[in-house]
């Protein structure tokens, strides 16, 4: 694998509006091995006030004019419809890539990108802080190294205040203090998004099933409600791993503003795991009895690391750190998304191996 060795890992962003201003802009400024050289905006006057106010030297409108100067990694964090076409373009170059979520529109796109970063020897990430906590990697470990033996069936209810942006009638961002709200067409307009609640937060659910179990999935069956919106509102996803563990999925976007859930319950022959993501609480009960594990809680700040991925994807560039988000993980959460989206259309159970569509290059 690619490393940048002597200097620091040169960044350039593309796709600087809300999330990439909030979130990955000032972890690259704040990386000590981070040298953050250009961002991009379709627009040339609104990528040379954000450059600007961000201290970023080149302000660019096109990512050819970008991929033009002397990188070592970007952060692709346009909306989803772009996704594909810049990771590519990144990778081709030789370029390390963190792209946003959803990875893409289609699983062939996202399987074309995790063939290209392997044979370009880049590191493709994708970006999901809850890959990034704690009670992630301990889940993961307790999964894997047999704590709760044969995997059975995981249940996960996801809730996020986003209905306001899927339907377009608010662009007002869903964390923190902005510095610039989204477009109201990258969550309210299919041919942009993807879709609704599926694409903008069911890629979330779906990535971190793959995250914990390390099994690909086979089989979707799908139900979506839209609630007087254009698009999905209301998911229920069943998913069949291919370890045979089956997983329940439910989320929606129509929530309060003060109230989100996000519960992972985990049940296999040696025990229970439960996470509280939103909480940042997680227990583990063993089946044969004996006490239960507690693991103690996270601080507000790490319940959702929103700068982790942009230093995971600095770290790997140095040499310095494992691909703790990898793109095989959005890979497995495109084809939950793509097969969901086509079963709820069709009304049947859809078999990963369907997905067969042709990459747009």
């Amino acid at each position: 694998m690619r490393r940048v060795e002597g200097r620091n890992v040169r960044c350039a962003v593309l796709g600087a509006g809300w999330w990439a201003t909030y979130a990955h802009i000032p972890a690259l400024l704040a990386h000590p091995a981070a040298d953050l050289v250009a961002l991009q905006k379709r627009d040339r006057a609104a990528a040379q006030k954000v450059a600007q106010d961000f201290g970023v030297p080149h302000a660019c409108t096109s990512i050819e004019e970008v991929l033009a100067l002397e990188l070592d990694a970007v952060v692709v964090s346009s909306s989803a419809d772009q996704h594909y076409h810049s990771t590519r373009a990144a990778l081709e170059h030789g370029l390390h890539v963190l792209v946003e979520k959803p990875m893409t529109i289609t699983a062939a796109q996202a399987g074309d990108l995790v063939s290209l970063a392997a044979r370009k020897e880049c590191h493709l990430l994708i970006s999901c802080p809850w890959h990034y906590t704690e009670h992630a990697r301990v889940a993961r470990r307790l999964i894997r190294d047999g704590a709760l033996g044969a995997l059975g069936m995981i249940s996960v209810i996801m809730t996020n205040p986003v209905a306001h942006l899927i339907r377009g009638t608010s662009t007002i961002p869903t964390h923190g203090q902005p510095y610039l709200h989204p477009h109201a067409s990258t969550y309210s307009d299919a041919a942009v998004a993807g879709g609704g609640q599926i694409y903008t937060q069911v890629s979330h659910a779906a990535a971190y099933l793959a995250y914990l179990t390390g099994s690909a999935p086979t089989d979707v069956f799908a139900r979506f409600h839209c609630g007087g919106s254009p698009l999905d509102l209301y998911d229920t996803l069943n998913v069949r791993l291919a370890n045979d563990c089956i997983a329940a999925i439910a989320s929606t976007g129509e929530t309060p503003l003060a109230r989100r859930d996000y519960e992972v319950r985990v049940f296999g022959t040696g025990g229970l795991l439960f996470l509280d993501l939103w909480n940042g609480r997680m227990s583990y009960w063993p089946m044969a009895g004996g006490e239960p594990l507690t693991v103690p809680d996270l601080p507000a700040e790490a319940i959702y690391p929103e700068q982790a991925p942009a230093w995971n994807l600095v770290d790997c560039a140095a040499g310095r750190a494992s691909n703790e988000s990898p793109g095989t993980l959005g890979l497995a959460s495109m084809q939950i998304v793509e097969a969901a989206c086509i079963s709820a259309r069709a009304g049947r159970n859809v078999a990963v191996r369907e997905l067969t569509e042709a990459v747009d290059v």
